[in-house]
């Protein structure tokens, strides 16, 4: 029976002709495993993973393989984009089991869904230390038959470990000694060579290189800026970027950035147009701009949906071999070019970077626009890799977020169109019942519940499309969004902690409550920082509420960021926001001087609004009049603020 044809994940879709019998995750599946008294088997994954595609078609379409799952389990296929507390639940209970997860994720439950035995990837033959899939299969199945209720006890003993594991962290500020630590700290884990943090796989760690950015602008931190500069040029240079479409892949198997794995994901892209976006605001960099331009014209040419929101992903293969799109040979090169100036230019050697003698492009020196033009050109007429063209509210709120500061900041009115749009589409469609629902496709919405991140971020991209177009209409919806996240998420017994699901959300065998920083902000410091932001752009009433919810939340993260800053990047750079003020600057009156040397002077992290005084709706502008009858800023620091004044040149000197 065919039950993923009706979903709205491409990556259900893709299995739904499988000959396995799948299910979608609910309560149904639950209650078959319950019925026929046999165990689940739980595979996760998503649809620009390469290794998902591997096990799909090594063993998902195998009809003796299928025919073994069908037979003993009820089979259930989750999207993790689409539900990541399910992901959350059972990666921990990976990662327990085994030290180490990935995706795809290999999962036998009991029928009331408590975890018995975990795994990743499981090849169709055996090698060493690995079974195959069919043997690990007959083994579980085996097991179940003849001794369930050690597989029953096990799996309870499994369930309460996690729950000791977890729990909110205790309290510990993000003060001085902290920030000025995990700078020391980043700076021990840099690759002083290659840029970047650790040793391969190496992941584009733009969260905390906003926060260095931002830790920088307030300290004057040379080391700060060094580490940013170094990672940033790497990265912008690298085979990790596209050198001829723009966007980033989503990671480097290698320590230099040259070979990328090479699924191009909206929240890294996101996350990475609004930093490079803020590097170029502070130093100018020419590398920077090229980037933040092409990487938001990436989103809008290769992920951007007929409705105006933002596809999930773009796939890692194309014809089920992984690459083919993006690499070269001197001798294609040359047939296009002529001689082998481009090779030169790119690094493409006859021995290749990649496989089979083709390179990934790198950026050797100056990329003159023509060239770039006739390659992509050249490029397009391949084939080109698979879209997950699904709608996920949180990524598309951290796009709304980058669009909305970059388009401000260069002077790009439409790339905030572009956001507006998307907040539009979230509106329209995402909210149901007076709740955020989680993903959509093709203007359907799917069942999924928002998860806090996708409150956060979503409110997070409204207050920054507030900031860019001064209407109230996004300030409202913010509000609204935050306080349903403080009502519903945040934890009844412990102040200043936060689950990931609502109250009222699904009941899984645990409930996930991951404050750590990773390819995106957690949750709970994504609603750390629209608080902050809220609290300068609300009104008197909500400000202060606003503003110590964010406080208290921060006060939860100081022995993350003291102890592993790599994964508190977006805490690390709340907490930089919070030390300068936030600063806020207002501008009232028609004046685009003054706008513009507002949200180039502003640090990362302050608040830029303009429009006319008193403007009905926008608390920022109230009681603020024009000065001598001429537009004029205030800047404000937390709760001192400096006087008027109403030329560029004035506020640039004041910020």
């Amino acid at each position: 029976m065919n039950r993923l044809a009706s979903a709205t994940s491409p990556y259900l879709l893709q299995h739904a002709d499988n000959p396995v019998d799948w299910w979608q995750w609910g309560p149904d599946a639950l209650a078959e495993a319950r019925r026929r008294n046999v165990p689940i088997l739980l595979s996760v994954g998503y649809a620009a993973c390469h290794w998902c595609h591997v096990m799909a078609h090594e063993s998902f379409e195998d009809a003796g393989t299928a025919a073994l799952m069908n037979g003993h389990f009820v089979n259930i296929k989750v999207d993790r984009e689409e539900r990541p507390d399910i992901d959350a639940v059972y990666m921990a209970a990976t990662q327990a089991m085994t030290g180490q997860g990935g995706w795809p994720m290999t999962c036998f439950l009991t029928p009331d869904g408590e975890p018995f035995h975990c795994g990743t990837y499981y090849p169709p033959s055996p090698r060493p230390g690995l079974p195959s899939f069919r043997q690990l299969l007959a083994a579980v199945a085996e097991a179940w038959q003849e001794r369930p209720a050690e597989l029953l006890d096990g799996a309870k003993q499994i369930v309460a470990h996690l729950a000791e594991q977890t729990g909110p962290l205790q309290e510990s500020v993000v003060d001085e000694a902290v920030l000025a630590g995990a700078v020391g700290k980043l700076q021990q884990e840099a690759d002083p060579v290659n840029g970047g943090f650790g040793r391969a796989p190496k992941f584009p760690p733009s969260m905390v290189l906003e926060f260095l950015l931002r830790h920088h602008e307030r300290t004057g931190s040379s080391v700060a800026l060094s580490l940013v500069d170094s990672t940033a040029e790497a990265m912008a240079r690298g085979g990790l970027y596209d050198q001829l479409a723009g966007g980033f892949a989503r990671y480097s198997v290698d320590a230099e950035w040259i070979v990328p794995h090479f699924e191009k994901m909206l929240y890294d892209n996101a996350l990475l147009l609004r930093f490079y976006a803020h590097l170029w605001r502070r130093t100018g960099s020419a590398t920077a701009l090229r980037v933040a331009t092409g990487t938001a014209q990436f989103l809008f040419d290769s992920l951007r949906t007929p409705g105006g929101g933002f596809a999930s992903s773009l796939d890692a293969d194309t014809d089920g071999v992984e690459g083919m799109t993006y690499v070269w040979t001197p001798s294609q090169l040359r047939e296009v070019v002529g001689d082998d100036s481009a090779a030169e230019l790119f690094g493409v050697t006859p021995e290749g970077t990649f496989e089979e003698g083709a390179s990934t492009l790198r950026l050797f020196g100056d990329l003159p626009e023509p060239l770039r033009v006739k390659l992509l050109e050249e490029r397009a007429k391949r084939p080109q890799p698979g879209r997950d063209d699904k709608v996920i509210a949180s990524w598309n709120g951290l796009a709304i977020t980058a669009l909305a500061e970059a388009g401000v900041a260069l002077d790009r009115p439409q790339w905030i169109d572009w956001a507006r749009q998307a907040a539009e589409l979230l509106l329209r469609v995402h909210v149901v019942d007076g709740r955020l629902r989680r993903s959509s496709r093709d203007g359907v919405v799917g069942e999924s519940a928002g998860v806090l991140e996708d409150y956060a971020c979503v409110a997070d991209g409204f207050l920054a499309l507030h900031q860019a177009t001064g209407d109230a209409k996004w300030l409202t919806e913010a509000t609204w969004l935050l306080d349903l996240a403080l009502a519903r998420f945040a934890s009844p017994e412990v102040p200043g902690a936060y689950f990931d699901t609502a109250d009222d959300a699904e009941t899984l065998v645990q409930r996930p409550a991951d404050p750590g920083d990773n390819a995106s902000p957690s949750g709970a410091s994504a609603l750390t920082g629209a608080l902050l932001t809220a609290s300068a752009l609300a009104g008197y009433d909500s400000a202060a509420r606003y503003r110590e919810a964010a406080e208290q939340a921060l006060r939860r993260a100081g022995v993350l960021a003291g102890r592993v800053p790599r994964f508190a990047g977006h805490w690390l750079s709340v907490a930089e926001a919070l030390h300068a003020g936030p600063v806020q600057v207002a501008v009232v009156g028609d004046d685009a001087a003054l706008r513009l040397a507002a949200a180039r002077g502003v640090h990362g992290g302050g608040i830029v609004l303009a429009g006319e005084p008193d403007a009905p709706g926008v608390p920022l502008l109230a009681d603020r009049p024009l000065v001598g009858g001429a537009p004029a800023a205030y800047v404000c620091r937390g709760y001192v603020c400096d006087r008027p004044v109403t030329s560029a040149g004035e506020l640039t000197a004041q910020l």
